[in-house]
């Protein structure tokens, strides 16, 4: 399991646990659970912490 910390840029930032097999594409539901339904851009920086 792993645990990522997402920065949106507008003062909100979270960390969000997902397995490591998750794809991109999990991990983008995750992490929009958690800050709201607005879109993660490519450009958006993403830090692992693996535990």
């Amino acid at each position: 399991m792993i645990e990522v910390v997402c920065n949106d840029r507008l003062g909100k930032k979270v960390r969000v646990k997902c397995n490591t097999e998750d794809s991109i594409r999990d991990l983008k539901k995750l992490i929009a659970a958690q800050t709201g339904t607005h879109e993660i851009h490519d450009g958006m920086n993403l830090e692992l912490y693996y535990q």
